[in-house]
């Protein structure tokens, strides 16, 4: 039977049904609440800005976003993004879906941690986007009514500490490859839960790089080909 929440209908095809399955069997429950908060604020802000968008779609990307911070999917050097994406790629092909389809919502999956572009990409990567935002940032919070965000809420609990539980699973999912984080706002992550990480200056890698500009090459390797 189809949910709907603040007006939103959560998809119900076979694809969204086997999509929450793989995400309530692989992720936390404070990342499957996230996650389908993620596509109702997204959705709900499509709504508002009447844009032309496919719910499915929208659904698994929000879905899947975060796949990447888990130990099923993560791989040992990409950043979680695009773990997550990847996982997402590989779903949608093992469903026959378009693979124009497949690539819009692996860009929704890829792009949103990186601030400044999604807004200006396809609905459902603007969308994404969004949605992660109102969760996790809060902007565009009076966007939407109190309504709206109480029935939000109510079906899909942040719980009392999600804004550090959420901080100490992206934590968790970065550890252990922490170059990933390299210019994303992923680093603010690492620097504050990992005592012994030390973030990369672009600058200091521009001043450093193998260019023999001045006539003479740089001493010292780059740090973002070390593994």
């Amino acid at each position: 039977m189809t949910t709907t929440i603040a007006g939103i209908k959560i998809p119900d095809s076979t694809m969204a049904r086997e999509a929450t399955q793989l995400v309530r069997d692989t992720e936390s429950d404070l990342l499957f609440h996230h996650s389908t908060r993620v596509f109702l604020f997204g959705a709900l802000t499509g709504q508002r800005k009447q844009l032309d968008f496919d719910p499915e779609l929208l659904y698994i990307g929000a879905m899947f976003h975060d796949m990447g911070l888990t130990e099923k999917f993560s791989s040992p050097q990409d950043r979680f993004e695009v773990d997550s994406a990847n996982a997402a790629r590989n779903f949608l092909r093992q469903h026959g879906v378009a693979e124009s389809d497949v690539e819009l919502v692996w860009d929704a999956i890829a792009l949103h941690t990186t601030p400044g572009i999604p807004e200006h990409k396809k609905p459902v990567v603007a969308l994404v986007t969004a949605g992660v935002e109102m969760d996790v940032l809060g902007l565009a919070y009076n966007d939407f009514s109190e309504e709206q965000r109480k029935l939000v809420v109510a079906a899909h609990p942040r719980g009392e500490h999600f804004k550090e539980g959420i901080i100490d699973a992206f934590a968790g999912g970065m550890l252990h490859k922490p170059l990933s984080t390299f210019g994303t706002v992923n680093a603010d992550v690492l620097a504050l839960k990992d005592p012994a990480y030390k973030r990369l200056n672009f600058c200091s890698i521009i001043r450093g790089s193998a260019w023999n500009d001045a006539g003479h090459a740089a001493s010292c390797s780059n740090p973002l080909h070390q593994h």
